[in-house]
């Protein structure tokens, strides 16, 4: 079937919950381990078709957040998956009970059981409707996003379309498109800071309801931080401080020569070049084209990959109105398929969204081999080493979307991963200190942030802007909104990915890629420490983790940008 074909039916959950329960009761009674090896797996296929309705509903939802049918269903969805998370606490609680458990680890194995301790920790009945608002309000914020419709030239752009005329050659053009989106922001800016006000109380209140400290500690439990802590974290952001920072000023400060400003404003940052950034070549099907001869060359397993995922039709790939905004790849378990979203706009984004998204896919295409849904995908900051790892992995085939910008694209790519990462050690960093301080008020917060960006961001000028001068920006950041403590995780695997473009690209290290195609085999069977060890790359939480990387790719950014003079 193509994907436009796969069956969308709404579980009739009540049946469901019987079935849920009567496996949970067999898992409890049970004297014989294969009863209860039978009764986990059953309840593990339960979990896959809610889990598969669930996901086909919210892709096409996505696809079309006008489509008044699964714009239903998602509400349907925003209500009952809370309820559904109890019946799985109710298994998860029967399966920790059990004794002799590492006996049934083939079917429930240590993350798994690590996670499921975690589920119990952050779960009660009684938070069931804040959970169930947050999931209200997550969903307005991105119907809010997917609502802007935003004039310029005569044309109607939705925030990614906007996205080419930020990287115009006219500097005129990117502050006046950047005033633009600046602009619909100011104008819903009551709105946003209403759906996030009412977000950090609900997630504060949850968090107290369940004994926890603050949100910031029930956050790392939902997150399954598995293997690390706050401390952690706060020594990883100074080593960001440390040895990142000052690689992306003398970035920045190259730019701003070549460019030949006097000052770089927040609206010369995406533009690399005089002549314009590296843009991919072709029509969006010629760029798929271009995906699929890469795919099919780079190793048998992408090859038989990127077949199944044209065969089935499960990429969505093209901006389009009433599109929600940004990218994503999902799984649908009963039908072993991945799916990629993403919006085109015409910038090298586009290759970058496509070579990210399918790192995601590739890894949990991998990994359909492991029954328990939860751990197909590993632990966010796992799975983002697979996506950011296969973007540099394609690093050889970028002819065929560049041509003769191949350089080009490949300094702003490898100056993109350094420079993101203060960014996004920046996003983690603010909303600790927002939940820490649910008390703080929509004006304090946006301080706090414009605080922040100073601190991590010092070559950010924005050039007399209110709304970003007054730290709005976060608000085009969904995840602050939609995933909290979901984007120290693309940090910490963007260190991993540059370790692998060091080993393939400067090192020329042959084991490379099958050291990365064992990390996608192993799914979520293994944590996030446990990737790192087993793909031979360090730790990002130890001293100095960031001094000889950082170096390497400094080294590189200089000698690259000479060439291109």
């Amino acid at each position: 079937m193509k994907f436009s074909e796969f069956p969308y039916r709404r579980p009739d959950l009540e049946a469901v919950k019987a079935d849920f329960d009567q496996h949970i009761e067999q898992i409890k009674q049970a004297n014989q381990a294969k009863d209860i090896k039978n009764a986990i797996k059953n309840i593990q296929d339960l979990q896959t078709m809610i889990e598969t309705q669930a996901t086909l509903a919210s892709i096409r939802n996505s696809i079309d957040t006008r489509d008044a049918f699964y714009e239903e269903e998602m509400a349907f969805w925003d209500e009952h998956l809370p309820i559904i998370q109890e019946w799985v606490t109710s298994y998860y609680k029967a399966v920790l009970d059990l004794a002799n458990l590492e006996d049934y680890a083939e079917l429930f194995p240590a993350t798994l059981v690590k996670m499921a301790e975690n589920s119990i920790r952050v779960f009660d009945s009684k938070i069931i409707p804040l959970l169930q608002q947050e999931n209200k309000l997550t969903t307005e914020y991105d119907k809010l996003i997917a609502s802007a419709a935003i004039e310029y030239k005569g044309q109607t752009y939705n925030i990614p379309g906007l996205g080419k005329f930020m990287q115009s050659t006219d500097r005129q053009e990117r502050q006046t498109v950047n005033e633009l989106l600046a602009q619909f922001f100011a104008d819903h800016e009551e709105d946003f800071d209403r759906i996030y006000d009412e977000l950090v109380k609900v997630r504060n209140q949850m968090a107290l309801d369940l004994g926890f400290k603050d949100f910031t500690e029930m956050g790392y439990a939902r997150m399954n931080r598995l293997d690390y802590n706050r401390s952690d974290v706060e020594v990883y952001r100074q080593e960001v401080l440390k040895y990142v920072v000052p690689v992306a000023q003398a970035y920045y400060q190259r730019q701003q020569e070549r460019l030949g400003l006097s000052e770089l404003k927040y609206y010369d940052l995406p533009i690399e070049f005089e002549d314009g950034n590296a843009t991919p070549e072709g029509t969006p099907e010629e760029i798929l084209d271009a995906a699929i001869k890469m795919y099919s060359e780079l190793s048998p397993e992408t090859s038989e990959f990127i077949d199944f995922m044209v065969k089935h039709r499960l990429m969505d790939l093209v901006t389009k109105p009433g599109k929600r905004a940004g990218g994503y790849c999902t799984y649908m378990p009963d039908f072993n398929s991945p799916f990629i979203f993403s919006n085109f706009n015409g910038t090298s984004g586009d290759v970058d969204v496509l070579t990210h998204e399918a790192g995601h896919a590739f890894q949990v295409y991998e990994s359909r081999w492991i029954s328990a849904p939860e751990i197909v995908f590993p632990t966010y900051e796992s799975c983002e080493i697979h996506s950011m790892s296969m973007e540099f992995f394609a690093w050889p085939w970028m002819e065929l979307f560049f041509g003769d910008q191949t350089d080009k694209y490949k300094y702003a790519h490898l100056g993109g991963a350094i420079t993101f990462l203060p960014y996004g050690v920046l996003v983690d960093h603010f909303q600790h200190e927002v939940y820490e301080h649910p008390q703080w008020t929509p004006a304090e917060r946006k301080q706090r942030w414009r605080e922040l960006e100073q601190m991590y961001l010092p070559w950010k000028d924005c050039d007399g802007n209110d709304f970003f001068e007054r730290g709005g920006f976060w608000f085009k950041q969904g995840h602050i909104f939609s995933s909290p403590f979901y984007y120290i995780d693309y940090t910490l695997a963007q260190m991993c990915a540059l370790q692998f473009w060091q080993r393939n690209h400067v090192e020329e290290d042959a084991s490379a890629w099958s050291d990365y195609l064992e990390l996608c085999q192993v799914g979520g069977t293994k944590s996030f420490l446990e990737l790192v060890a087993l793909g031979h790359l360090k730790s990002p939480f130890e001293t100095d983790s960031l001094k000889h990387l950082a170096a390497d790719v400094d080294q590189y950014l200089l000698v690259a940008s000479q060439n291109l003079e």
